[in-house]
């Protein structure tokens, strides 16, 4: 194949895998896995760098990735290990796994929502100006809720979307009104813009900017629009109608966030309790997961006191996010955030808190992975690369022989002792892979975890 002829090939199929035709996914991995497997694509080995924080199109990814092609640009980068996260929903999950298995890449799903906890009632956590709210992570998910044995977790899982559609609609309403004669409808101008109806904030964003190019064709009529609705000056709007980022980052703050026109500040009934989702988690054999933002709320001033009450409700893991907290202009607040940054990693350590670290990718301009070569990071980097471990051995042994996180026969094994159970998954997810075929026989033996490593260990020496 010529060269120009493959390159376009290739990027015709790349595009492919984010159609929201699920078959013109799969087709397009296929073909591309057969070019790679004829030397037509190179596919490095991994590199000591992980993301598990990719948000995909099922919730929102800034360049409408699906899970294949998350998982497709994480093995060509050469990830050691990737992450989907989508909001509110599982969907995509399976499709993620099957297409890194295929890639032989480590992976793991999880989903993200907001929570109340009832203990922070009066303090900011980590969703800004919004007292007692914070976002939270089911890590680890490899299944769902049984019907029949896990009806609760089920209907838990199932809230979340139709709240958050809930919420967006009435969010909607209310700007519609401001915008006017910029009007949406929801199911016409808003659901086609997702493969599965799960539409976000963002969505909406890219629906408002689309429809008022729409009203207003001329530049100069739109920048006016723009200008009076978000009090911006008319250097400011036009230069806002020629940046799309910009302008729907500047409408969400003014419109949509805390202090907006729009905004309705949420109560202890507007998201699930901190409990519920747990208990989902764990139903699903998930690792119920806290979330950090940088330290600068009142919530999240005393880490070990939040991350205390946490552990003693059942989460096993800490999300962070650590492009935002050194990657910073003002000299000020870099070092601010990356001493919150620590104090944040050494309560993790304190309580036996495994990471999950990554860039969401839902707004452009988010790198593609963490710079772990900064300097800023290299304290972390074990516990970024042990955190990756850990949740890729947890989901691997979940998958192979049901044998994860929170099964009976691991709580069995380990009961209380959190630090020998939590080494024992990092230890497995730290070494190579093995093929499905080589997993699918631990299935025929009962092993204890000694007995079940050592194993693992041999069988990826060959």
């Amino acid at each position: 194949m010529i060269l120009s002829d493959r390159t376009e090939t290739i990027a015709r199929l790349e595009e492919q895998l984010n159609s929201f035709d699920a078959r013109v996914r799969s087709d397009a991995l296929g073909v591309l896995l057969r070019l790679a497997s004829r030397g037509e694509i190179a596919l490095p080995a991994p590199k000591p760098e992980v993301n598990l924080h990719f948000h995909t199109f099922f919730s929102y990814n800034a360049h409408g990735w699906s899970p294949s092609r998350v998982a497709w640009e994480a093995r060509k980068y050469g990830l050691e290990a990737a992450g989907k996260v989508d909001f509110d929903v599982l969907d995509g999950m399976e499709e993620f796994l099957e297409a890194a298995e295929l890639l032989g890449l480590k992976a793991v799903a999880g989903l993200e929502t907001r929570v109340f906890v009832k203990e922070y009632a009066a303090k900011v956590i980590n969703s800004p100006g919004e007292p007692g709210i914070a976002y939270f992570m089911a890590a680890g998910c490899y299944r769902r809720p049984d019907e029949a044995s896990e009806g609760e977790a089920r209907i838990t899982l199932l809230s979340l979307a139709a709240t958050a559609r809930k919420r967006n609609e009435e969010l909607m309403s209310r700007v519609n009104a401001y915008l006017d004669p910029v009007k949406l409808d929801y199911a016409n101008d808003v659901l086609p813009l997702t493969p599965s109806g799960n539409a976000t904030e963002r969505h909406l964003l890219a629906a408002y900017d689309r429809r008022a190019r729409e009203v207003f064709p001329d530049e100069a009529a739109l920048a006016r629009f723009w200008g009076e609705k978000l009090e911006a000056s008319p250097e400011q709007a036009l230069a806002l109608v020629r940046d799309a980022v910009k302008l729907q980052e500047q409408i969400r703050s003014k419109l949509m966030k805390s202090g907006g026109v729009a905004y309705v500040k949420p109560d202890s009934g507007s998201f699930p309790a901190l409990e519920s989702v747990i208990g989902m988690a764990k139903a699903i054999g998930a690792i119920p997961c806290a979330t950090w933002l940088d330290g600068t709320n009142a919530g999240e001033e005393d880490m070990d006191e939040m991350f205390a009450l946490l552990v003693s409700k059942g989460v096993a893991a800490a999300n962070v996010i650590p492009d935002r907290n050194w990657n910073i202009a003002d000299p000020d607040q870099k070092a601010l955030k990356l001493r919150r940054l620590d104090e944040m990693v050494q309560a993790a350590r304190k309580h036996h808190l495994p990471l999950c670290v990554g860039t969401e990718m839902n707004k452009l301009g988010l790198p593609f992975v963490d710079s772990f070569s900064a300097p800023e990071l290299q304290p972390y980097l074990k516990d970024f690369m042990d955190g990756a471990h850990f949740f890729w051995g947890h989901t691997m042994l979940s998958l192979a022989a049901d044998y994860g996180y929170q099964c009976p026969q691991v709580e069995d094994a380990f009961g209380k002792a959190r630090v020998r159970k939590n080494k024992f998954f990092t230890l497995a997810g730290r070494l190579p892979m093995l093929p499905p075929e080589k997993l699918a026989e631990i299935r025929e033996h009962e092993m204890g975890p000694e007995h079940l490593y050592a194993w693992l260990r041999k069988a990826a020496q060959g």
